[in-house]
């Protein structure tokens, strides 16, 4: 009975040709594996249609039990946070998306401290991220941290509000913020283009820091970045959102019914939904990666300076310090003034002691 002779190994490729051009599919492969993830805040008062289009975003039903409350309720309301954690797949690739809603924000009488729970939010998923990424298991380490906050900004003003000003100033250098104006079907195509506009100055005026898309690459082919040029020039987006299915020129169509007409989701004449959309899904990478590389390290390396203390409010941050520091000083002070006390009391009875040596000698 004869051997079965190996099978000789055999180069796929052609001669002169390594093969590490064959790496980006190496990595594709295992991405597409591993699965995304991928978290979006949106903020913004109620009313606004912010839960309807985070569902026609994604296309699902992010808040199947949602009970809206009572305006009596809401005077005394304080903000809370409610993350939901959906598993997406889209031709064989998976996207871990959640999506943090802010109930509660901008609805009471006295909205001075409303956004500190937001910002405490935010900075306890870095923290969280620190420690995991500090451990000695830190090969499954899930990324909570924001990669996106959708601001929504209402169309019934004449641009932004104070509150919108302190807040988006209060968290611009912890995530990235993308300006949405909410239910762009009550204003006209001019009033769109002026609101925009007043925003952006205001954005400008009081330095606030949005999300800027980056500039196309140079090797990038023309409708790329044509796309990119349209992304841009349509910030803040307007948009609609809605989830009813209408009948609109013989086909179905996600919108809303007037008895003008019908105000088509997806329509890009008819509101920036499309462009939001594109800009969150073609830049996902780049929101991920401007979160790790500039809003993460600036706070690994503010606690870092701390020397790995933990300070709950960064507002009280100086005036505790001094606070701490004089009181510090004043400790020493009793201290100092107690031991001069007893050295003098010891010398005094040293001299005592001395003198009535003497006296018997």
């Amino acid at each position: 009975m004869s051997k079965q002779q190996p099978t000789q190994f055999i180069n796929p490729e052609t001669p002169g040709y390594v093969g590490f051009a064959n790496l980006p599919n190496q990595v594709h492969r295992k991405s597409v594996k591993k699965g995304f993830e991928f978290t979006l805040m949106v903020v913004g008062e109620s009313g606004l249609g912010k839960s309807t289009l985070i569902n026609s975003l994604f296309l699902t039903d992010l808040y199947p039990e949602r009970i809206i409350p009572g305006a009596a309720e809401k005077i005394e309301r304080t903000v809370q946070i409610e993350a939901s954690t959906v598993e997406i797949e889209e031709r064989g690739v998976k996207l871990r998306l959640t999506v943090v809603d802010t109930p509660g924000y901008g609805d009471a009488i006295n909205c001075r401290d409303c956004f500190k729970t937001i910002i405490s939010y935010i900075d306890e998923q870095f923290e969280r991220y620190l420690h995991d990424e500090s451990g000695l298991n830190r090969r499954h380490i899930i990324d909570n941290r924001v990669h996106c906050c959708f601001y929504f900004i209402s169309p019934f003003g004449h641009g932004l509000k104070p509150l919108d000003v302190a807040f988006m100033k209060a968290i611009h250098n912890k995530v990235n913020i993308v300006p949405v104006i909410a239910k762009a079907d009550t204003l006209t195509l001019k009033e769109r283009e002026r609101l925009k506009k007043r925003i952006l100055d205001e954005i400008e005026e009081h330095n606030i820091k949005i999300y800027h898309l980056p500039d196309a690459e140079s090797d990038e082919d023309e409708d790329f970045k044509e796309q990119t040029r349209l992304l841009k020039a349509s910030i803040p987006f307007s948009v609609v959102g809605s989830n009813q299915l209408i009948e609109a020129k013989g086909k179905k169509v996600r919108g809303r019914l007037y008895p003008w007409g019908v105000v088509e989701v997806e329509n890009p004449e008819h509101n920036d939904f499309l462009k939001l959309r594109t800009m969150l899904i073609t830049h996902m990478q780049d929101l991920q990666e401007v979160t790790q590389d500039l809003h993460y390290e600036n706070f690994r390396s503010e606690r870092l300076k701390r020397g790995g203390r933990k300070v709950e409010n960064e507002d009280m941050n100086k005036d505790q310090i001094l606070l701490e520091k004089e009181a510090e000083l004043r400790r020493m002070q009793e201290m100092i003034a107690r031991m001069q006390a007893q050295m003098q009391m010891q010398m005094q009875g040293g001299d005592s002691d001395s003198g009535t040596l003497g006296h018997h000698v």
